[in-house]
């Protein structure tokens, strides 16, 4: 790691948000357990690869979003002490709500962060208005700069939504067959993604003027992920 006069690369946060479907649909075929139990499996992996990387302070915290949305973990908590608080399903689909407010958020952040994480998890359609959701989000610097990963939970789930929030031709959504999957990507997303935001790499670029590009790891293979006796 380069040193500057005086010192190390100082710390620089990197804020990961979890932007969770808690609507009615996620009830069924424990779609919302499958949820819960991944994202509580892949808690220590996340916070051994922040460990990992002492340059890169990184704050986790959670929205959902039904009928209207809500945050579960409102204030940035170190990866360190992260617990996951389990979630319930009732309700619409209000993903244009919770993006506004996770834009409000990001209004708030340091110009000397590192690209915060953002990932999307959904089952199904916006039943608000999506797209005044995603301009309040990408009218911002770090909205625009933001790493945004999307995992659609089954087959119902509106990728061409999910693939505007991500922005990026060259990445889609994941699709999740089965809660098996689901565990896959969600581990993927809290390590590889995670330490690839916040490598040394990232820490060197020109971030106070937001011109951070961060690469995004190739995903785990999706074939033979779904079977007869578990599919969503």
């Amino acid at each position: 790691m380069p040193k500057r006069p005086g010192g190390e690369l100082a710390t620089r946060p990197l804020h990961f948000i979890w932007i969770c479907d808690c609507s009615g649909s996620m009830a069924a075929d424990g779609k919302i357990q499958s949820l819960n139990f991944a994202i509580s499996e892949a808690i220590p992996h996340m916070k051994k690869v922040a460990d990992e990387n002492p340059n890169a302070d990184v704050l986790v915290r959670a929205i959902k979003f039904s009928s209207g949305a809500q945050w579960t973990i409102s204030q940035p908590v170190p990866a360190a002490d992260f617990q996951w608080q389990d979630l319930s399903a009732e309700g619409v689909t209000d993903m244009g709500k919770a993006l506004s407010m996770v834009a409000e958020q990001l209004k708030l952040l340091s110009d000397r962060g590192l690209p915060p994480v953002l990932v999307l998890i959904s089952d199904g359609q916006p039943t608000d208005n999506f797209e005044a959701g995603l301009k309040d989000l990408m009218s911002l610097p770090w909205g625009k700069k933001a790493v945004r990963i999307a995992i659609a939970i089954g087959d119902d789930a509106d990728t061409d939504v999910l693939q505007k929030f991500i922005g990026h031709v060259e990445i889609k959504p994941l699709v999740a067959k089965n809660s098996a999957a689901l565990v896959n990507y969600i581990k993927w997303v809290s390590t590889a993604v995670l330490e690839s935001a916040s490598s040394p790499a990232s820490q060197s670029a020109d971030a106070a003027n937001l011109t951070i590009n961060v690469p995004i790891p190739t995903p785990p293979d999706a074939d033979n992920q779904a079977s007869a006796t578990d599919v969503w």
